[in-house]
């Protein structure tokens, strides 16, 4: 049985695969026969072994007749030689330079529309069930039933067919392809030399080239050297410079903020004792406080001096003053006569 597929909507707005049964055709079990041209591979304008058209790289095809060995070895020596000429054409030809030093070449689009390139490549398997074709048997000739009587005719050497005239667009034909192959491969062996001698100049002027591209490279490398040496110097120098400027730069400031900073500690040190005259130091430290003591010591010895002055004046005057008044206490005395 065999199915009619077609495709549904369901509920949910999604398709499904659905079929329904229908009968089966009738067809063959058998292969089909052989078409015309097979059956009339006895003609010679039917065979595929005769080259017709350009026999520049033409690939034989072959044919369901077996070849004798010679048209073998001759369809071999063609492909051979078609292979060797497709290899020198790869070999000779002028790909694209090498990249310098440090590059390298990328894949770029150049289409129209770009796509998206992946290696990924979508498949899916599909298995479809058929039934074996079997090969037909030979039919049985058919032989009819003798009716009539035989008759015969005699028939000449030369009247059906001249093989001398009938044969000559065929000789002309090899002939003519032969030599075409022949003046072609002649050109073409040329063509391989001028390749060759042009590969030869070509890579001759790349090799100057490539020589020259590195002395200019290795005089960049020079000069960078160079130049970056020459930084470095000017770099050194203006850091020397600069160092210099900022010692002179502090040397000035220390100047300066010394300037009113020494007399100050100076003067502050003085004041301090820590600079001092010997003569003046002997002075104050040995004969002033000598001298003041000895001054303390005369003027005690003046005060107590004074003191006893003083109280022996107190002691004379009170004396002199308890003298006085004793006779004002005393009764007076009578005068004699």
């Amino acid at each position: 049985m065999a199915f009619d597929s077609h495709s549904q909507r369901d509920a949910n707005g999604s398709y499904t695969f659905s079929s329904r049964p229908r009968p089966v055709e009738n067809r063959s079990k058998y292969r089909e026969p052989p078409s015309e041209q097979m059956q009339n591979y006895g003609n010679i304008m039917y065979d595929r072994r005769v080259v017709r058209g350009n026999t520049y790289a033409q690939h034989i095809i072959p044919t369901m007749v077996p070849p004798d060995p010679a048209e073998t070895q001759r369809q071999q020596e063609i492909r051979r030689r078609a292979i060797a000429r497709k290899r020198a054409r790869e070999q000779f030809r002028s790909g694209t330079p090498e990249a310098l030093q440090g590059r390298k070449h990328i894949d770029v689009q150049t289409e129209l529309y770009l796509e998206e390139l992946s290696d990924v490549i979508v498949a899916a398997d599909i298995e479809c069930q058929t039934d074996a074709f079997l090969d037909k048997p030979a039919t049985p000739l058919f032989i009819p039933a003798k009716s009539g009587k035989d008759v015969e005719t005699q028939i000449e050497e030369g009247e059906l067919f001249d093989f001398d005239v009938e044969v000559q667009p065929l000789l002309e034909v090899l002939v003519g392809k032969t030599i075409e192959q022949s003046l072609e491969e002649v050109m073409e062996e040329e063509e391989l030399a001028s390749l060759r001698a042009q590969q030869r100049a070509f890579r001759e002027l790349r090799k100057k080239e490539l020589a020259e591209v590195h002395q200019l490279q290795e005089q960049e490398r020079r000069r960078t050297e160079e130049k970056g040496h020459r930084i470095a110097q000017q770099k050194e120098v203006l850091k020397k410079e600069r160092e210099v400027a900022e010692k002179i730069a502090a040397r000035a400031y220390t100047q300066q903020y010394l300037a009113d900073l020494l007399p100050t500690v100076f003067t502050s040190l003085r004041n301090h004792g820590y600079f001092y005259d010997p003569v003046e130091k002997d002075i104050e430290t040995n004969f002033l406080p000598w001298l003041v003591v000895e001054v303390n010591n005369s003027l005690e010895r003046r005060y107590t001096a004074r003191e006893m002055l003083d109280t022996i004046i107190h002691d004379v005057a009170q004396k002199r003053l308890e003298g006085f008044k004793e006779p004002e206490t005393q009764p007076a005395k009578p005068e004699t006569q």
